[in-house]
């Protein structure tokens, strides 16, 4: 086997967008579980509404991928993300170095709970976590930053962060990865730089629901900044690095995802705002929006815990306890802060 062979696991908008970069600089195979949309595929060359490069081979055997590859990018929602490593766990290796491209938490709840049950962030994981809980790959890394891939789909120039605590795993990212239109920047703070890909798409849910309601961009400044500093204080209660989060990964992918009409995060605020149900707000989706169920998990970690982040409560509220999307704006609005920074 070969570093330049590469594999991708997923073939959703984003997974295709990852494979096709992949592609100028390797030989990728492309997992997809549907027979039925391989077969679409093989016939037309178009995935997710993408043209594939002519070096990426789709296959439908999980088992296919680690055969052939060493390096592997699972690029699939975080609400599937334990069962495929569990499928592909029996044919993974040591030698084998992975890197996620998912942007969610995974929540574990232990089968049988006593009444003062109290959810800590030992039940709430990241991929990178479950990868090394469910196979012998230790080896691991992530890939997060401004990567819409509709943009990325069009070759405009972008970049992403590749962190580990491996540098092994940062240089075959970087190896695989950069071109001359595509950036590729490390960091070893893999729990941060996760944990930025996660919270930013909370505020981009915020973001969508200003838009809907109208609302113009002095207002989207002021929930950009608060957000970030949200995003932090979350972010450092579960253990990443503050640096992380005014990085590439955290401001740079919050800009992106809540100025954006390309961000699902941003689709599903914008559809609440303008008075569609949240069920079927989902079900006019063509891909998960991961901010929702990261606003679950959250809420009840930040209720466990003492936390008090005002943004993902009054989401919380908005989207599942019934409160309106101007009432949400209006509770935010009365909170007036003193310190503007109070993390430096």
């Amino acid at each position: 086997m070969s570093n330049k062979t590469v594999g991708v696991l997923g073939g959703g908008s984003f997974g295709t967008a990852v494979a096709n970069i992949l592609a100028r600089n390797a030989e990728v195979f492309l997992y997809v579980r549907n027979p039925e949309t391989i077969a679409e595929i093989e016939k037309t060359r178009i995935s997710a509404g993408q043209q594939l490069a002519d070096n990426v081979h789709v296959v439908n055997e999980l088992e296919e991928v680690p055969k052939r590859c060493n390096v592997i990018f699972p690029v699939v929602p975080s609400s599937n993300f334990r069962e495929l490593i569990l499928q592909l766990a029996p044919y993974l290796r040591p030698y084998h170095m992975m890197i996620h491209a998912t942007k969610g938490l995974d929540l574990q709840l232990p089968t049988q709970q006593s009444p003062d049950f109290s959810l800590t962030k030992e039940h709430v994981f990241t991929m990178s976590e479950i990868i090394r809980q469910e196979t012998v790959v230790v080896r691991v890394g992530c890939m997060a930053g401004p990567n819409l891939a509709s943009e990325l789909s069009m070759g405009h120039p972008a970049a992403t962060v590749i962190a580990s605590p491996f540098n092994e795993v940062i240089q075959a990212g970087k190896s695989l990865l950069s071109s001359e239109n595509f950036q590729v920047y490390s960091n070893s703070d893999l729990r941060g730089v996760e944990l930025c890909g996660v919270l930013k798409n909370i505020i981009a849910i915020a973001s969508g629901i200003l838009s809907g309601l109208g609302m113009g961009e002095n207002s989207r400044g002021l929930l950009v900044s608060r957000g970030l500093v949200e995003m932090i204080y979350l972010g450092r209660a579960l253990g990443g690095e503050i640096s992380s989060f005014i990085g590439l990964a955290g401001i740079g992918d919050l800009v992106a995802t809540t100025t954006s009409t390309n961000s699902r995060n941003f689709t599903l605020g914008y559809k609440i705002a303008q008075g569609k149900p949240l069920e079927e707000a989902i079900q006019e989706m063509d891909e998960v929006a991961e901010g929702m169920n990261t606003i679950k998990i959250i809420k009840q970690l930040a209720d466990s815990q003492q936390l008090k982040p005002l943004i993902t409560e009054t989401l919380y509220k908005i989207l599942f306890e019934g409160m309106s999307a101007e009432n949400g704006v209006n509770f935010l609005m009365r909170y007036q802060g003193n310190i503007d920074i109070d993390f430096l």
